[in-house]
């Protein structure tokens, strides 16, 4: 392992990775405030300070560990998950779906912000590899936050939003999984399922809709 090469790759991903999960798991706790659940907010976690959401594994341990073992061909983590009681919620089956929604389409909502960032930097002329590369980091980490945890799987938030879209029976059904839900998800992601039929069409047609947001921005600079 090429220890001057992890230490850049950290660096370059590092600003991104803070934000990313801090946005994503700040807006699942804003959006629940907002549809009536105060149980985050009360326990300080609906916060922009990346330590409240932090996981000491599995934010950093086992990404690190996995980053080795592997050669970065596959790199896996997660934030401490913010609590939301859904039977606070005004509407609970209906609110659960933009409480789950919110944290992605933060992800999505940076996404474009990091290519905007990109955008502008190489419309001013700056040539530096490290923040071109970081707002290039920005892009993936976000949109591979978006894809993946739009997965209609419990605990993903794919899996919250399915439910809370089922019809009841079904939905009680689908929430059972939950449990069990992270092996499964872990087992189809070490199977490359998840790769092949999830995350490979979705990204694609992520970047794509991005590059389309964002060619206006990409004319006027140039």
């Amino acid at each position: 392992m090429d220890i001057a090469n992890l230490i850049q790759t950290v660096a370059i991903y590092a600003l991104p990775v803070l934000f990313a999960i801090t946005v994503h798991e700040a807006a699942h706790g804003y959006a629940a405030r907002y549809f009536g659940d105060n149980t985050a907010w009360m326990l300080g976690r609906v916060s922009l300070n990346p330590s409240k959401h932090i996981d000491p594994v599995g934010t950093i341990l086992m990404p690190l560990l996995l980053y080795f073992a592997t050669s970065g061909a596959f790199i896996f983590g997660y934030a401490k998950p913010v609590p939301v009681r859904f039977g606070n919620l005004r509407n609970p089956k209906r609110d659960m779906i933009w409480v789950a929604l919110a944290g992605p389409m933060a992800n999505l909502a940076q996404a474009l912000v990091w290519g905007v960032l990109l955008y502008v930097l190489q419309g001013a002329g700056i040539s530096e590899p490290f923040f071109l590369k970081a707002c290039q980091a920005g892009v993936l980490v976000n949109v591979v936050m978006f894809v993946f945890n739009l997965f209609p799987l419990p605990p993903l938030d794919g899996g919250r939003i399915l439910v809370g879209l089922l019809p009841y029976r079904q939905a009680v059904a689908v929430s059972r999984i939950e449990p069990w839900g992270f092996f499964i998800v872990m087992a189809l992601v070490v199977t490359g399922l998840v790769s092949t039929y999830w995350m490979q069409p979705l990204m694609s047609f992520t970047f794509s809709l991005l590059n389309a947001l964002l060619a206006p921005l990409g004319m006027l600079l140039n």
